[in-house]
């Protein structure tokens, strides 16, 4: 497990406080299946495909779609980000669709407008 993606043991006690707690039967190990939500959104898997270190996939999708619904992910950035301070960096996302193969013809074919502020060449 040296090269997957595991959370500290300080990382984890900084964000322990906002995880919900357990009722009854003890949970898996929160550190472990945490590390592995993280792997797998941050190397775009699917959930079945996590690395069987991090645990049983479902457990991990379940865990997810759980702290999800009760805002766990939303209170740890809201107060890391408190906690941080001023930046010097700011980070934008850098998502991107993909186009189909058809959609570079839609301007030739006069489908698609013109909104560019290049002037034409003739």
């Amino acid at each position: 497990m040296s090269d997957l993606l595991m959370l500290t043991p300080e990382q984890m006690r900084r964000i322990e406080p906002y995880f919900p707690l357990s009722h009854g039967v003890p949970r898996v190990d929160d550190r472990r299946v945490l590390s592995g939500i993280l792997f797998v959104i941050r190397n775009g898997l699917r959930w079945r495909d996590v690395p069987s270190d991090y645990g049983p996939h479902k457990t991990i999708y379940n865990r997810f779609i759980r702290w999800s619904r009760l805002g766990v992910f939303n209170r740890i950035l809201a107060e890391l980000a408190a906690q941080g301070g001023q930046t010097d960096n700011l980070m934008i996302d850098a998502t991107h669709l993909k186009a189909h193969r058809t959609a570079a013809s839609l301007l030739k074919k006069g489908l698609y407008p013109d909104v560019s502020d290049a002037a034409e060449v003739d």
